[in-house]
């Protein structure tokens, strides 16, 4: 096999059967090897390099396994960058497939078409781990090892870089190869370190749960733990979902801030605790037990009282053997609870219309369905308000909270599970985007339904004008085209609601068409929710920097 030929093989041998990518010079022996793979491999090809990765993103959330993307050098792989680095901030298992100048001019400032400087060290910045094919012999190993990285706790991105003349017959041949198996890390999880959490949960009065993405594969355990500890469970953008939020203990980031003020101790699982430790504040009477698969995690912030490296379900398994026999009894917390949730629905009912149209939009998307949010008001309210009822059915795109980044990713997402009804809800600012990508829906019939709240305007810089710079307005409207006429020119369904249960409707009608459908929504301005995300701390030293929101 040649290069190109290898890396495919390598692909399938893992289980990836499909790959996001655009075509281009640099990259046409991969694109031929993909073809003579025939039907057991498949190409999807977007409108441009940053939905490649984005489909690739929006694939490996929603199904938790290794997905790749590839494009060209230079501009192709800078163009793939931001979905890159989104992928790096949610820990999502993306194989980035680069290609690269002639071997022999990499790094030289010859002027080759889309030459890079330092290309590889570049990728290392927002990958878990980058690496050049240098021979076909080399490839398979490569594979195995990328992928292996890519898949183990904390889990990311990771690049492989091949030159032009590597990937054809100049690059030399392999035999066929064996899968090496990925071998799950051999956590050694310490007896006395798990007897010592125990011990500070289990003392708790009024314990608390924080959940992020590295809890994803650990809902049933997380969901037996905070029932023995009866302690709320605390999610934001990454962890809702992994118990359902219908749940007794499953209780929104605002709940969690009005609870975390008498909180006694804090069981933190898979989350970097951002917000809680720089924002809402730790003190010495409220002691953290974090478990995590990254060993820096630690180290941030304030160092835990209790640190347990590894995979969340086995250690928590293990936390559930030792807790029963040290939860001292707490008080009933049943009536705190209600209050707290008539608190938050009061204050929740002020963010009309973001509220009912989420509303209307879950009546209309199956439990199953994907729900994913653009950085928009409708997606700043789902972060808090959208019900979810099991992990990977709600995509937010984590602390880079990137806008434009949604229709790319449901599209991924849509592709990598086909059965499912796909939502993404954006505004026409972050729409726009990737609006073009209308054509690869339609192309590899992929039926997202598109909601594009239309105020033609970046919304929220337009408030954030408003409110704090005096009405000085600059670089916040936008004009805007038909949007029923702009998908339907596509061949796509285009439908305008006014209302949410016009909106219910037209989602309704979207989902029996099963194709690709854009529903624009017109919209004024809307209330800003940002006072119930950045909230003020409730503990410990004073803010060192807040940044100035409406």
């Amino acid at each position: 096999m040649t290069t190109a030929e290898a890396v495919v093989d390598g692909l399938l041998r893992h289980g990836i059967d499909t790959l996001y990518a655009l075509p281009g010079v640099h990259n046409d022996h991969l694109f031929d090897a993909a073809h003579r793979a025939g039907e057991r491999f498949r190409v999807i090809h977007p409108r441009h390099e940053q939905t490649a990765a984005y489909m690739a993103l929006g694939a490996a959330l929603v199904t938790g396994r290794p997905q790749a993307c590839a494009m060209v050098p230079g501009p192709g792989l800078l163009n793939a960058a931001a979905a890159l680095l989104t992928a790096y901030g949610m820990g999502a298992p993306v194989l980035a497939l680069v290609g690269q100048i002639p071997s022999f001019a990499i790094d030289q400032g010859h002027g080759h078409l889309h030459e890079l400087r330092d290309q590889l060290g570049l990728l290392r910045h927002f990958t878990r781990h980058a690496a050049r094919i240098r021979a076909a012999q080399e490839a398979p190993a490569l594979i195995d090892a990328a992928l292996r990285i890519a898949t183990t706790p904390p889990q990311g991105p990771v690049a492989l870089e091949c030159a032009i003349d590597t990937w054809g017959p100049a690059g030399g041949t392999v035999d066929a190869a064996t899968a090496s198996a990925a071998i799950p890390p051999r956590y050694s999880i310490d007896p006395e370190l798990i007897a010592r959490a125990a011990k500070l949960l289990g003392a708790a009065q009024r314990p608390i749960i924080v959940l992020g993405g590295g809890a994803l594969d650990a809902g049933p355990e997380v969901q037996a733990i905070a029932e023995q500890l009866d302690a709320p469970v605390i999610s934001f953008r990454r962890g809702r979902g992994i118990i359902p939020t219908s749940h007794r203990l499953a209780f929104s980031f605002t709940e969690g801030h009005r609870l975390w003020q008498e909180a006694d101790a804090v069981l933190a699982i898979g989350t970097r605790l951002y917000w809680q430790e720089s924002n809402w504040g730790i003190d010495d009477a409220l002691p953290v037990v974090r478990i995590d698969a990254d060993p820096t995690a630690f180290d941030r912030f304030r160092r835990p009282a209790c640190a347990l490296l590894g995979d969340a379900a086995p250690i928590l398994r293990d936390l559930l053997a030792e807790l029963p026999a040290l939860i001292q009894a707490g008080p009933n917390r049943d009536a705190e609870f209600a209050a707290t949730r008539a608190w938050f629905d009061e204050r929740l009912e002020r963010l009309q219309p973001q509220r009912a149209y989420l509303a209307a939009i879950r009546a209309a998307l199956p439990d199953d369905g994907i729900f994913v949010e653009d950085v928009t008001q409708l997606g700043f309210v789902s972060r808090l308000a959208w019900p979810v009822a099991a992990p990977r059915l709600y995509l937010s795109p984590g602390y880079q909270d990137n806008l434009g980044w949604a229709y790319g990713t449901a599209l991924g997402a849509q592709a990598a599970l086909p059965g499912r009804k796909v939502v993404a809800v954006m505004g026409d600012g972050g729409f726009m985007y990737q609006a073009a990508e209308l054509a690869t829906a339609m192309r590899h019939n992929l039926p997202v339904v598109g909601v594009v709240f239309d105020n033609a305007a970046y919304g929220n810089v337009r408030l954030i004008q408003q409110q704090h710079y005096g009405n000085r307005l600059i670089a916040c409207d936008l004009h805007n085209p038909d949007f029923v006429a702009f998908a339907e020119s596509f061949g796509a369904a285009g439908l305008r609601a006014t209302s949410p249960a016009a909106l219910e409707t037209a989602l309704r009608q979207a989902f029996a068409l099963n194709r690709p459908a854009l529903i624009q929504v017109p919209c004024g301005p809307m209330p800003s929710p940002w006072d119930m995300i950045l909230l003020p701390r409730q503990r410990g030293f004073a803010d060192a920097w807040r940044p100035a929101l409406p």
